[in-house]
């Protein structure tokens, strides 16, 4: 059993819950906005303005890189359904620019369902 977790656009995200779902993985849980980034510093159409002297631009290219809205979600899988998961993720997300997220593929030691008292693989909804 694994936990998918990957941090994607916020405008992706009902696109991937209907795919995650055509791919029979109905379960998951998101968390909130969160913000963050990866290791692309600045918009391509902020740096072709500040190439231009265009003083909006320049104004955006402070001494730090700014934080975008994404979406975490956590998919608890067993681990014949990892590889599905993350293919319907990726294909669910991705752009040709940067910025289309992380996935994390994690250990579970363990499952059990509160109301049952069920555990392992027979506790997810898979």
């Amino acid at each position: 059993m694994k936990c998918v977790m990957a941090i994607i656009r916020i405008d992706k995200m009902n696109e991937t819950k209907r795919a995650l779902r055509d791919a029979g993985i109905t379960s998951m849980t998101a968390t909130g906005k969160v913000f963050g980034r990866g290791k692309g510093l600045w918009d391509a159409k902020v740096i072709e303005g500040a190439k231009n002297d265009t003083p909006e631009a320049l104004e955006l290219l402070g001494k730090e890189p700014r934080l975008r809205p994404q979406r975490v979600i956590q998919i608890v899988v067993p681990s014949n359904k990892v590889e599905t998961c993350v293919e319907t993720i990726i294909e669910a997300n991705q752009t040709p620019g940067p910025g289309d997220g992380k996935i994390f593929v994690l250990p579970m030691g363990e499952a059990i369902s509160v109301r049952t008292g069920e555990s392992g693989d027979a506790v997810l909804d898979i």
